[in-house]
């Protein structure tokens, strides 16, 4: 296998100059120094622009480079904005592990080498197997195969960390001495990344390298194991024979070992930092705004236009327009910025001419990837008073910024100055208005117009705070949502919703589950659920439904098309909204190709293999490499076929119509880019989605980092693939509130609820550590579902504690799942129905905010939207008694709720 070289795409070093590209003499330049031409653009990034460029002519040229521009810009004294905008961009780099077996210069000792190629914080967690100890395969080596820097893990593995041989070595690896005297059977492994928490196995199995079949005293092959199968098949063996002795009379004990080769391809996501630096400043000659925009990203296309107000609605202005500009379906420029004479990044000029409000702009890398601001629009205010009123936050306000400053300095919380520039919006407004040049207003009108004010300034003084390259932090008043209809949209529902996962891991065993839950639905809609999640309805090889076979037959396990549309129905006629769960990622076929490989599909959807990924051994697909994960046990989809994106769209409408779904649970979403997602969205019309992106948290030696933003925000970026059109399940919360590792059976918890560390429940900043810190309402929060508990429990959360957990997430912001089992199946029910009808009761939702109070050793504390306070934990904790007063609603063991009066 051919390796490849990663260390360079880890930050943009390399540089390409691009030919064709003119720098702009003059920016102040007027329409007539350009011209048109049909030229074909070409660059790498492969971002393959429209045919209709409008290139600067040759009497544009100018000598001055981007660095004099960007001094003069620097030093010019009416340079009015200027700000850099953090930008952060997920690569997936490939790379291999490597194993091998071999002796020092073909003699002496036995070594295990175990490398790989990728950069990063590795670690080889490794136990061995002794001879005849059947009952246990994973204990700790004896200490001296022990290399430095081990650590022991419990009483069953070690973790030793990889290191480079040497700087200029590709590789990082650990090497462990093997005794062939000693009595160990096998060497039992998995690589772990501590950046991301990955862990990284042998076909879906922990390596296993056998060392009984081979190595002994002098080396000889000898004799066999039963439970030992090693997972390398190029072991090279060494015949020492006479060469006058016939093949057949070779003995397996005249072989010897030479040694153990093996490779296995691997993927890592790589977090890549680089910024966009924007400075506007007035043009003296014909008092135009110049904008100069720089980044240190090495060829990128700026997709952008210019608005007039602060609704923001794009416009494509009037030229002149920078050097390989292009017109975008009418609606707005791209322009290929232009290389840096020193090779680092590109930049731009635009001329913009007066009375606009802003200029507006996302980056394009290539076709798939886009770069926003926070999840929205990159926004740069081209006048006093749009900078008053952007949202942006940028450092530009004035009198305002020297408020900030001074606040800043005495610490004040971010409340407390929020509070304090929307107390300075009211004092501003009242004079207004009462001002008597102005028309009277209305108490209603007056009242919108505060409301307005407010949310800018608070949503502008949160995005100034925050240092979160690719997610906004919502922030919604109480007045505006006591007195504006809740948003709906499909990653959200109406913000109100609170969902049951209506199935459990062995319901399809009654074969009539619809009924049995259609018996329920009257209880479910008591209870205050507003929307349930059904399971798989399609025929599946599983019973379960996840192994998805044809999917227009939706005769499942849980009960035929009919029963399911009668349960449905009768959900609605509840005021109950129904998720359908359907499995894109992949699908199982119904035929074998020539060379026996199952990847012919029948059905109505009856695709051949240009349907399934490229990347995928197993099922051998013609199709286009996987944009996500591969999901090894069945034939994954390749969603950049058009046929398949049209097939898939075309069912989904179909259910909508046909069944009467009303929105969906994604099931493994990682296994596909999110920007498929949005497109089956738009195509579909969901009231409520939500996707399941689960991986592993990060880790330290077994320990859970308090930090998990690198966790959240994966999740985080694949809800902005989807352009916010779909919500995810906030696994990170789920993790901080316990997290376990399992190893042969073995469960060992590390986690605030069960350890007694509630300090884990803020994070640095001292907001919630999961994705409802960052953007609560794509959160759907949850405590257990069919895969973490039921019979399964891969993940289940800490016996006794499930109620501090459903405390939680019952009166936090996101959208809170419940678990059939904890209503239907446990003693929980009573005190869960009192938290439903608590949450719904103080219209608790998905973007309510929280202060929190208290994050200690044994109690976790906090405020919601001022009218809820929460504790869980057995540590002490009273809300504070001021303005508003406390009184006790709801308690039980290590957890209690209060209502303001």
């Amino acid at each position: 296998m051919s390796s490849v070289a990663v260390e360079p795409l880890l930050r943009y070093h390399r540089r390409t100059e691009v030919s064709g590209l003119r720098k702009v003499a003059n920016p102040c330049c007027s329409s007539s120094s350009l011209n048109c031409s049909r030229q074909k653009l070409f660059h790498r990034g492969k971002c393959k622009l429209p045919p209709f460029v409008i290139r600067a002519s040759s009497s544009s040229s100018s000598s001055s480079s981007s660095t004099a521009l960007a001094e003069t810009f620097e030093s010019s004294g009416d340079v009015f904005f200027r700000h850099s905008f953090p930008v952060t961009q997920t690569e997936k780099v490939e790379g291999k592990i490597f194993v091998r077996v071999d002796q020092e210069n073909g003699k002496g000792n036995w070594h295990l080498t175990v490398g790989c190629s990728l950069p990063g914080k590795w670690i080889l967690h490794w136990g061995v197997s002794y001879v005849n100890d059947i009952g246990s395969e994973w204990d700790q080596p004896p200490k001296h195969m022990r290399p430095s820097g081990s650590v022991p893990v419990k009483n069953y593995a070690i973790e030793t960390p990889l290191k480079k041989p040497s700087g200029d070595d590709p590789f990082y690896e650990v090497k462990i001495d093997i005794d062939p005297k000693s009595a160990i059977a096998a060497i039992n492994f998995v690589l772990k990344d501590e950046e991301t928490g990955a862990w990284y196995q042998h076909k879906g199995r922990d390596f296993k390298v056998p060392l009984v079949d081979y190595l002994l005293e002098d080396g000889t092959v000898f004799g066999s194991n039963s439970f030992v199968r090693p997972f390398f098949s190029n072991i090279l063996l060494k015949p020492e024979t006479d060469s006058t002795r016939e093949p057949d009379d070779v003995k397996r004990e005249d072989q010897k070992v030479e040694g153990i080769y093996e490779e296995q391809p691997i993927t890592k996501h790589i977090a890549i930092e680089n910024s966009v630096t924007v400075s506007v400043r007035k043009c003296p000659e014909t008092s135009k705004n110049i904008l100069y925009l720089e980044t240190d990203l090495p060829e990128v296309v700026v997709h952008w236009g210019v608005c007039r107000d602060d609704a923001k609605n794009w416009e494509t202005p009037p030229g002149p327009h920078p050097p390989e500009t292009v017109i975008f379906k009418e609606k707005a420029l791209r322009t290929l910025l232009q290389p840096k004479e020193d090779g680092r990044g590109c930049s731009g000029l635009f001329t913009l001419e007066e009375g606009l409000a802003g200029f507006l702009f996302v980056l394009k890398l290539n076709d798939n990837t886009w770069l926003k601001c926070k999840g929205n629009d990159f926004y740069v205010p081209l006048s006093n008073s749009s900078i008053l009123h952007s949202e942006s936050g940028q450092e530009h306000f004035k009198d305002a910024a020297a408020s900030v400053k001074a606040l800043d300095q005495n610490q004040g919380s971010d409340t407390a100055f929020t509070n304090e520039i929307i107390k300075e919006i009211r004092n501003l407004v009242s004079g207004i208005s009462s001002d008597n040049s102005r028309k009277v207003k209305t108490k209603e009108a007056q009242e919108s117009i505060l409301q307005e004010i407010e949310k800018l300034a608070a949503e502008a003084y949160s995005i100034f705070r925050s240092s979160i390259p690719t997610f906004k932090e919502e922030v919604v008043l109480e007045e505006e949502l006591e007195q504006a209809p809740p948003k709906k949209s499909s990653g959200t529902g109406s913000g109100y919703e609170i969902v049951l996962q209506g199935f459990n891991w062995e319901s399809h065993k009654s074969g009539r589950w619809y009924m049995e839950l259609k018996e329920k639905a009257e209880d479910i809609a008591s209870l205050g659920f507003t929307v349930v999640w059904l399971p798989p309805p399609t025929e599946s090889v599983s019973p379960e439904g996840y192994m998805p076979k044809d999917l227009y037959n939706l005769n499942s396990r849980y009960g035929n098309i009919y029963e399911l549309k009668e349960l449905v129905g009768k959900l609605h006629e509840l005021g109950i909204k129904v998720l359908g769960d359907a499995v894109l990622n992949h699908r199982c076929a119904q035929y074998q190709n020539q060379n026996g490989i199952w990847n012919i599909f029948g059905g109505r959807l009856n695709w051949d293999d240009r349907a399934v990924v490229a990347d995928d051994p197993h099922f051998q697909g013609r199709g286009n490499k996987s944009s996500g994960d591969n999901f090894h046990a069945a034939p994954n989809i390749d969603h950049s076929q058009d046929f398949v994106r049209k097939d898939i769209k075309g069912w989904m409408r179909w259910l909508r119509e046909e069944i009467g779904y009303d929105g969906w649970r994604l099931d493994f979403v990682r296994g596909f880019w999110g920007g498929y997602v949005k497109d089956y969205m738009d195509a579909t019309s969901p009231y409520f989605a939500v996707g399941e992106y689960w991986d592993s948290l990060s880790y330290t030696y077994g320990e859970m980092d308090h930090n998990q933003d690198a966790h959240r925000q994966r999740i985080i970026d694949w809800i902005n693939a989807t352009s916010g059109s779909a919500g995810a399940f906030d696994v990170t919360t789920k993790g901080v509130l316990h997290a376990y590792v399992s190893l042969k059976g073995k469960i060992y918890f590390m986690q605030a609820l069960e350890r007694c560390e509630y300090w884990r429940l803020a994070d640095e900043k001292g907001k919630p550590p999961g994705v409802v810190g960052w953007w609560p309402s794509r959160a759907v929060t949850f405590v257990e579902n069919h895969d973490t508990g039921s019979t399964q429990g891969h993940w289940r959360f800490p016996g006794g504690k499930e109620m501090q957990g459903y405390a939680y997430i019952l009166t936090h912001p996101g959208t809170p799942a419940v678990f059939f089992d904890h209503v239907y199946s446990s003693n929980y029910r009573s005190e869960i129905a009192a938290l439903l009808a608590f949450r719904n009761r103080h219209k608790l939702h998905c973007r309510s905010i929280v202060q929190i109070s208290k994050a200690a050793r044994d109690v976790y504390a906090a405020i919601i939207d001022e009218k809820v306070a929460v504790k869980i934990g057995p540590g002490h904790f009273e809300p504070p008694n001021g303005p508003r007063k406390w009184s006790p609603a709801l308690e039980g063991r290590d957890y209690k709720i209060w209502e303001s009066s």
